[in-house]
């Protein structure tokens, strides 16, 4: 029982002192000067992060993420002349490319694509 309680003592009083040692260590400056610089992205450090951010940064970055799924589309498909017939590839490669226009073209009448109001 005393070997048990012993334990217990030591297991706590270690724990405390890595407690204290990480709370002593990990004091930072609040005014830190990189901390203090503004994003990439133009945010303000010093003003609230809950502003709404401009639709056309969110609008290239998903243009962005399209492109990008679409040269991974693409890039089979020159392998895929070799493997199978032209006539299916032409197929295949048309409709992705119409379904693409198509995008774009909704797009384009929802006014999405307006960056001057």
């Amino acid at each position: 029982m005393i070997m048990t309680m012993w334990i217990i003592v030591m297991n706590m009083t270690i724990s405390m002192i890595l407690m204290m040692a990480c709370f002593m260590i990990s004091k930072k400056a609040k005014n830190n000067r990189e901390k203090m610089t503004p994003f990439e992205c133009g945010f303000d450090p010093k003003k609230s992060a809950r502003l709404p951010f401009s639709m056309q940064f969110f609008m290239i970055a998903i243009i962005f993420l399209i492109f990008d799924v679409e040269i991974v589309i693409i890039l089979p498909t020159i392998k895929m002349i070799q493997m199978s017939k032209m006539t299916s590839w032409f197929l295949t490669t048309s409709m992705f490319i119409i379904i693409l226009i198509l995008g774009l073209y909704h797009e384009w009448k929802n006014g999405i694509l307006e960056w001057m109001n």
